[in-house]
């Protein structure tokens, strides 16, 4: 489980193919987190599992159905990557539950970086019945507020700290990112589908 803060960027650095998909090398830099093997980060909203650790570099393995379900697939050496550790009990909540499952890949369809910055995105099936205005969404593992819902999706406003830290001042029209629906709206519609099929 993660809250939706991003606490670091790394960037890609290397690509390895492997028998099960990819090996993807991170490179942390500075970041003061310290993962053993078996942890948790999540790398622009996808939750992987920690398989070494070399120096700054942080290893990764990711299977054939993560890389055709999310943007990892497309990743080349040098991306930018948004990284959050594994939430604990004790862990300040000041995004919102994040579950590390992507629900699909949503594209850029536009961006508004004078005065306010606002991006809009087109979300596929299965993110976007779940979207509300006011509700939370995340992209690439960034907890955010819908600003507004449109007819094939949703916009979001951008405050500097966010485009500062993460990897979303890199969004251009025609982008692709990975998006997670809000888990507690997610059950809520099942626990509704659920009733209204027995009635």
């Amino acid at each position: 489980m993660f809250t939706g803060l991003v606490q670091h960027l790394g960037s890609i650095q290397t690509i390895e193919e492997t028998q099960g998909g990819r090996r993807l090398s991170v490179e942390v830099g500075k970041w003061s987190y310290q993962p053993d093997p078996g942890d948790s980060i999540a790398v622009d909203g996808c939750c992987l599992t920690v398989v070494g650790v070399e120096g700054t570099l942080h290893h990764f393995d990711v299977v054939h159905r993560t890389l055709e379900m999310t943007t990892l697939g497309g990743l080349e050496a040098g991306a930018p990557v948004n990284l959050e550790p594994a939430a604990r009990m004790d862990s300040l909540l000041g995004g919102h539950l994040v579950q590390g499952h992507v629900d699909g890949v949503g594209e850029v369809i536009g961006v508004q970086s004078e005065a306010d910055w606002r991006v809009r995105f087109a979300a596929p099936d299965g993110v976007r019945e779940y979207l509300c205005d006011r509700g939370s969404i995340t992209v690439n593992g960034v907890s955010l507020t819908i600003a507004r819902v449109i007819d094939d999706g949703f916009e979001v406003a951008l405050i500097p700290v966010t485009l500062e830290e993460t990897n979303l001042r890199h969004l251009v029209a025609g982008g692709l990112v990975n998006l997670e629906a809000d888990c507690m709206a997610k059950m809520v519609a099942e626990q509704v589908r659920r009733y209204m099929s027995s009635q």
